[in-house]
């Protein structure tokens, strides 16, 4: 099949870009056409460069209506099989009058080709088309007609000739072949309500058979316009179903989540980081927090990579995760892993075509063997964790689409879902405190046969995913290239990368702070700062700007913005508008000098919620210090001895410490970016540190601001071209 020719003749228009140009005029011995557009622009572009644009097309304005108007374009899947060999004769018959041969080439002659009134070297094409138009009136005319040949006549095969150019074969093709289809006359306008109705009724309620469908469209019908009213014969209406609705086949509750609105299309993965899923499962392993010993179960939240298979990041949390979790899950997806102590070189980055050394150069430190890259498409369940606003917010900073699966629609996920299951009988059943994932099979008491801790568990799953996971064989999971081969997660990283290269982007620390959740505050207050969710915070970097008012404009201007760390209220973040550097404001409750233990969200909202109901009004944050320490239990009277307290109280005491622990792990270990006229570090990004060193260059070799040099022809604007310069002028110019 021949690909559909573009249209660069004088006049005829294009879309490049999505942006309609006429070609204003050609240069074929330079191989260049001039284009102009609407606005009076022009650009010079190569014949070669529009041919293999993927998006340049010819304009509808330059096609004439047809059969193809308001339609998708036709194709030679389209035909039958009868009228597919006719579309190929007429090809064959059109390439004999072009090149002499019906294969379209010497390289395949047929018997006796090429004849002499087809050779083109002798003749005109137009003396080749009256040929074949005398050949084919000379055929006879049962087999001619047979053929659709019997009525072919020079003006036939011209058009045949420029359907063929445009379309390819199936441009040989009779349009009768291909006209619009007529529908069914059959179903009336109130036939297709009724059917619409017993649509909806039908999916409703419980399944059930075509005939049903019948005489409940027949019912709706009588009973709401009449008997004079015409309904189509059963298999008419049976047709009709199963063109609208498909075959119904399917289960019906899944044939109900279809219909819902949340329900997205196929996707074809093809490279990593394109789709990348997350889900949360509890642990089936019983592991022990590190303040009072006791065991507990935690959360594993996954980031596989759909395409490889990779596991590219995981997270385990106590009791429940939340939003910032997740978002600092998507980050870790970002970034290079770290090299840890125990660990050989084994297990150091492995995939040839990027050394280790050149990536932990821009790392600054040692990378072991997991892929790093920033997702295009999230893929999620509809938990609360995974819907809220802050997370939206997150992917939406980080340039990820988000692809929620559809409910009740278990395949849309099911690759994350398998790589739980495949960890649980590879890892977690070899762990002492497993749980299993039913409580009639579960052992006599896995809660004392744990002895890992929340840290162990996880440095035992990080040793696991890069040296085992990472070179596992995949088995049925292969890719579509090579179903049969033998290829692992680190092999296929590597074919991509080998494909399409890598982009090394790392991101810079800042991103901590800039996904974490915002807060707009109107002014800065003189003596106590900025409130945040009932607290007051404040820090040196807010005296430049105390009691004024932001320039930023927008939805949320004259406000300025802060960030908040749930897991850690004790400090928020705030970004100076000159600087750009990142500053945390403490607490204005927390004592000079003392150290108090990170507390959370849920523990802001007992405080307050405790010194409401006892009536209390202190003047300043200090106040709720008291307060704040004993709902902690910071304070051990002999009613809170760890004997005493209940299981759900340790736990919840521990999930804060954790949590505080793990917030100060993910925060990096500068607050503020680098001054500008400093020296880039090998963390950034290669880009970004070349324009960031020359800079400082131009900076260090400049004094003062810098005038732009004046404009093109300036000095021939400001004087009369008519006068002849000053002498001296004259002289300088000799």
């Amino acid at each position: 099949m021949t690909a559909a020719a573009l249209d660069l003749s004088v006049g005829a228009a294009l879309v490049l870009d999505e942006d309609e140009w006429q070609v204003e005029r050609r240069e074929p011995h330079t191989g260049r056409v001039h284009l102009v557009g609407h606005d009076g622009s022009r650009q010079c572009l190569t014949f070669r460069f529009l041919a293999n644009h993927p998006r340049c097309r010819s304009s509808s304005r330059t096609i004439a209506s047809g059969a193809d108007r308001g339609r998708q374009p036709k194709s030679a899947g389209d035909l039958k099989p009868t009228q597919l060999e006719l579309a190929r004769l007429r090809f064959a018959h059109l390439m004999e009058i072009n090149t002499g041969f019906r294969s379209g080439g010497p390289l395949k002659p047929g018997p006796g080709e090429p004849k002499p009134e087809y050779a083109p070297d002798t003749t005109t094409v137009t003396e080749r088309r009256l040929a074949k138009v005398a050949e084919l009136k000379a055929m006879n005319r049962q087999e001619a007609k047979l053929l659709a040949l019997d009525k072919v006549s020079l003006s036939t095969l011209i058009r045949w000739e420029r359907a063929r150019r445009k379309d390819g074969l199936v441009g040989c093709a009779d349009e009768r072949w291909l006209r619009e289809s007529g529908g069914h006359p059959s179903i009336t306008a109130e036939v297709r309500e009724a059917i619409h109705a017993v649509r909806q009724e039908t999916l409703h309620g419980t399944k059930v058979s075509m005939r049903t469908r019948e005489r409940k469209i027949r019912q709706y019908v009588r009973e709401q316009f009449g008997d004079e009213v015409h309904v189509p014969s059963y298999p008419v209406l049976r047709r009709v179903w199963i063109e609208w609705f498909g075959s119904g086949r399917q289960r019906q509750r899944y044939a109900r989540s279809a219909e819902l609105p949340t329900q997205g299309g196929h996707v074809l993965i093809d490279r990593p980081g394109q789709v990348v899923a997350l889900d949360t499962t509890v642990l089936p392993v019983m592991v022990r927090e590190s303040v009072f010993g006791d065991a507990v179960k935690v959360h594993l939240t996954l980031a596989l990579d759909v395409y490889t298979h990779s596991i590219c990041a995981f997270r385990l949390t106590l009791v429940s995760h939340t939003s910032v979790d997740v978002a600092m899950l998507l980050r870790d997806v970002m970034l290079p892993l770290p090299m840890r102590d125990d660990w050989d070189e084994e297990m150091e980055w492995p995939y040839p075509g990027l050394p280790a050394a050149v990536v932990a150069e821009f790392a600054g430190h040692e990378v072991a063997g997991l892929p790093f890259f920033a997702p295009e498409t999230v893929t999620t369940d509809h938990g609360s964790v995974y819907r809220n606003h802050h997370l939206v917010q997150v992917q939406q900073r980080l340039g990820c689409n988000i692809l929620p699966a559809r409910i009740l629609r278990p395949t849309d996920k099911q690759a994350v879902e398998r790589v739980f299951g495949s960890v649980r009988s590879l890892l977690f059943e070899q762990l002492p405190g497993y749980t299993g994932i039913d409580a009639a099979d579960r052992g006599a008491d896995p809660e004392g046969d744990a002895v890992l801790t929340i840290a162990e568990m996880e440095h035992l799953i990080a040793t696991w995913v890069v040296g085992i996971w990472q070179t596992r064989r995949l088995g049925e999971s292969a890719p579509h290239w090579d179903p049969g081969g033998d290829h692992s997660p680190n092999s296929l990283i590597a074919a991509a990368f080998d494909q399409g290269g890598f982009a090394l982007e790392i991101p810079s620390p800042e991103l901590y702070y800039e996904i974490l959740p915002e807060h707009a505050v109107r002014k800065i207050d003189e003596r106590h700062g900025v409130k945040i969710r009932g607290l007051w915070y404040d820090g040196p970097a807010l005296a430049p700007y105390r009691g004024q008012r932001s320039s930023r404009g927008g939805t949320r201007q004259t406000k300025w913005i802060v960030h908040r760390e749930p897991r850690d209220r004790r400090t928020v973040f705030f970004q100076d508008p000159l600087t750009h550097a990142w500053h945390p404001l403490r607490w204005t409750g927390l004592p000079p000098d003392g150290v108090v233990p990170a507390f959370g969200d849920k523990r802001v909202t007992e405080l307050l919620q405790h010194v409401e109901q006892a009536g209390l009004r202190p003047r300043t944050d200090a106040g709720l210090l008291p307060h704040l320490l004993e709902l902690m239990r910071a304070i051990h009277p002999v009613g809170r001895w760890r004997t005493r307290l209940t299981k759900s109280q340790r736990v919840e005491i521990a999930r804060e410490r954790e949590m505080g622990r793990t917030a100060a792990a993910d925060r990096p270990t500068t607050s503020s970016p680098r001054n500008p006229s400093e020296r880039p570090s090998s963390r950034e990004h290669p880009v970004v540190a070349t324009d960031t060193e020359r800079r400082r260059k131009r900076e260090a070799a400049v004094v003062g601001l810098l005038e732009p040099p004046p404009r093109l022809g300036e000095e021939v604007r400001r004087r009369n071209l008519f006068v002849l310069p000053p002498a001296d002028d004259t002289e300088t110019a000799r």
